[in-house]
């Protein structure tokens, strides 16, 4: 994306008012595009390119305080059949990035970041992936990491997603009572927020089974966080790394604001996945993509751009939210910043890696 040049206007809530930005969704949009698409729909070309000028934390701020930031425009988000609805009743779609393992790239859990993927890429909720055994950096300090993660994304008014990151593991009862008390201190902690959702296992996987293993876990930690977050969305991991939705929807949980985790990675999950979604769909279970990319199931590999195509105009179908894996710029095909990018907020579509340019040209 052009840089904006950095300057301010005088009278700058009066020319936000004269473009039309106050009370305008931005969400899937940076704000750059929204004034330059105001100019284009015949806004007095002056005004809507001062606006255009000013840098990007000068719009924000300003943008903020006229209440369009995602989470002032959108309020509290919540499960109506298989829809994800505003407070105002209309569907929602979260459009998101997922952190890598935030013990392994904890530089990309800063406000500037968040800010950049927000104004300039039309993202609208972060997800903080934190894998849940010690030796993957679980402890006190990726607790605060998670803390501080929540903080910027609340500070920014978008979503985010306190993620649990069941993986090596397999099975999420192996640290069942560390989840509780995790669960606990988080819905304590954010019980009031309306921006908050939580995942409570990210990818069960291996010899587990939805109604022996995972439902009975799901149970017990959804009633963890309702003690404290009433009304807060709750992700559920689903069996097979996230992609037996369509057994799930056989015997869902009881309760409101429950949604099911799928995961794909496009190079890999093809057809036979989308007709899983397709058959949960039908059955009217609402599902979330809360981790997916365009390579193959390693994170790594070739990209199939035309399988992830598919794979979008599905979801866009279906009204389905995503958030892509990760950001970060490890050296494998999944990470959205390229390898050779040292930068940690500030981005330029030049800084993307592949990846990276194909998801943002989707959300922006």
């Amino acid at each position: 994306m052009e840089k904006m040049k950095n300057r301010m206007g005088k009278g700058l809530i009066a020319v936000l008012l004269a473009v039309g930005v106050v009370g305008i969704v931005l969400t899937g949009v940076g704000y750059k595009a929204l004034v330059e698409k105001q100019a284009a729909s015949g806004t007095d070309a002056t005004v809507a390119a001062d606006v255009t000028g000013m840098a990007a934390d000068e719009l924000t701020k300003t943008a903020q305080a006229a209440g369009v930031t995602p989470v002032e425009r959108h309020g509290a988000i919540h499960v109506s059949g298989t829809d994800l609805r505003d407070s105002n009743g209309d569907k929602f779609r979260i459009k998101g990035v997922s952190t890598h393992g935030i013990a392994w790239f904890p530089q990309y859990v800063n406000k500037d970041a968040f800010q950049t993927l927000r104004d300039n890429y039309g993202i609208n909720t972060i997800r903080l992936a934190m894998y849940t055994n010690k030796s993957e950096g679980y402890g006190p300090d990726a607790v605060k990491k998670v803390q501080e993660g929540v903080r910027y994304a609340t500070e920014l008014g978008m979503y985010v997603i306190i993620d649990w990151h069941v993986l090596s593991e397999g099975n999420p009862n192996k640290h069942k009572a560390e989840a509780k008390k995790f669960f606990t201190k988080m819905s304590t902690q954010y019980g009031s927020r309306n921006n908050v959702i939580y995942e409570i296992c990210n990818e069960p996987n291996g010899n587990v089974t939805w109604n022996k293993q995972i439902k009975p876990y799901a149970k017990t930690i959804v009633k963890t966080i309702r003690k404290h977050s009433k009304n807060a969305v709750i992700v559920v991991g689903t069996p097979t790394w996230s992609q037996d939705v369509d057994i799930v929807a056989q015997s869902p949980l009881k309760g409101k604001n429950l949604m099911y985790a799928l995961h794909f990675y496009a190079g890999t999950h093809k057809e036979w996945i989308q007709d899983k979604l397709k058959t949960a769909h039908k059955k009217g279970l609402p599902v979330i993509v809360t981790e997916f990319s365009i390579c193959d199931a390693s994170g790594n590999g070739a990209l199939d751009k035309a399988s992830g195509n598919k794979w979008m105009r599905l979801l866009d179908k279906y009204n389905i939210s995503y958030a892509a894996w990760s950001l970060c710029n490890k050296n494998e095909s999944s990470a959205l910043i390229d390898s050779s990018c040292s930068k940690t907020s500030g981005w330029t579509d030049s800084d993307l890696s592949a990846a990276g340019k194909w998801y943002f040209s989707k959300t922006k």
